[in-house]
């Protein structure tokens, strides 16, 4: 199967030069582990170098309402600057929004 995030490639280039233009900070971590290093390559050598991480993972494009994987990967809404490390601890996981928590009042009504 191929990736479909290269089936086209120019866009995708398209879309890296625009984050990289925008100086954009790692959607994820939000700058806690400082800015993206741009310049460097991708890779496990380099945790704090750029990627484009789907916010909406690929892999559950139908829970998403995509029609294909690819349509999932074009969609630059869908799209973030990232670090290297954040991506590869994120994995396919959808940021969970945070919970509210309601407490219950004791039995005499005081809480």
């Amino acid at each position: 199967m191929n990736n479909p995030r290269w089936n086209n490639g120019n866009l995708r280039r398209k879309y890296r030069d625009k984050f990289r233009a925008m100086n954009a900070e790692c959607g994820i971590c939000h700058g806690r582990r400082g800015a993206i290093h741009y310049d460097e390559p991708s890779d496990y050598q380099h945790p704090l170098s750029f990627v484009i991480d789907e916010i909406k993972p690929i892999s559950k494009y139908k829970e998403f309402g995509y029609s294909s994987r690819r349509a999932a990967a074009e969609d630059f809404n869908n799209l973030q600057a990232a670090h290297f490390i954040c991506n590869a601890q994120k994995s396919d996981k959808v940021k969970e929004e945070k919970k509210k928590i309601f407490l219950k009042p004791k039995n005499d009504g005081e809480w």
